[in-house]
């Protein structure tokens, strides 16, 4: 049996994720074409927050969109709230490195009750059996860690135990220009499944607060050919232009 995730499976998996925009810099695309538009201004960024207006701003926009100059989008941020992904999805997270992390800590959260398992698709499709063997093998990690912790074993140690399934939390900050590079990578069909779904649902979160940035974001096949020659999945996806 192929260990590959369909895009049906796909579909079915988000169910224990959840995904909040916390924050983001006010107007975020005016801040963005006033970065831009200083480095060519005689006037000063006071007067050119007061004289820009919507129209220019998409222009500039599309202008360093295209161009590839992309500098600007680094003044505007975004945080999100993860909840109930796993410390695997995590672990590819924090390899984005121009980006802010705040994780619940397994050294100073010590699990007195069972923490939930995040459980992949490829597993869920087995049917019930499948299932019920990757908790076994979960929880039998847990009870071992929690008889070293009742023991005595700080949490620390114990941890070692702990599943790559464990659920956890994390707090993200990104800025946009990091956003979009990790959209082109973690949107796309190749990405593994979880954090897949996390980048799309942050892109949906996203979206809506900065059009013109995030209208044409995704995966890199949205703007050109596939970056991963043989390796792609063969199916991109339609082709978007920036607003």
């Amino acid at each position: 049996m192929s260990g590959k995730t369909t895009d049906q499976d796909y579909d079915r998996t988000l169910g224990d994720m959840r995904v909040s925009l916390v924050y983001h810099t006010p107007d975020p695309e005016k801040a963005a074409a006033i970065a831009a538009r200083i480095c060519y201004s005689p006037i000063g960024v006071a007067e050119l927050t007061e004289q820009i207006s919507d129209e220019q701003v998409r222009s500039v926009l599309k202008t360093i969109l295209t161009s590839g100059h992309l500098s600007a989008l680094e003044h505007a941020s975004y945080t999100f709230a993860i909840d109930g992904v796993s410390r695997a999805m995590t672990h590819q997270l924090v390899r984005h490195r121009l980006a802010s992390y705040n994780q619940q800590s397994q050294r100073y959260v010590s699990y007195s009750e069972e923490p939930n398992f995040i459980i992949p698709p490829s597993i869920a499709s087995q049917g019930d059996a499948a299932v019920e063997r990757f908790l076994a093998s979960c929880r039998r990690s847990f009870g071992e860690y929690r008889g070293l912790v009742e023991s005595g074993i700080q949490a620390e140690d114990a941890r070692y135990l702990l599943p790559n399934a464990t659920e956890t939390k994390i707090v993200v900050t990104m800025n946009i220009r990091e956003l979009l590079h990790f959209f082109e990578l973690r949107c796309c069909r190749r990405a593994q499944w979880e954090i897949r779904g996390l980048a799309d649902w942050m892109l949906e979160l996203a979206r809506p607060t900065a059009p013109a940035i995030f209208s044409a974001a995704g995966p890199s096949c949205l703007k050109g050919p596939c970056p991963e020659g043989k390796m792609s999945c063969g199916k991109p996806f339609p082709r978007v232009a920036p607003e």
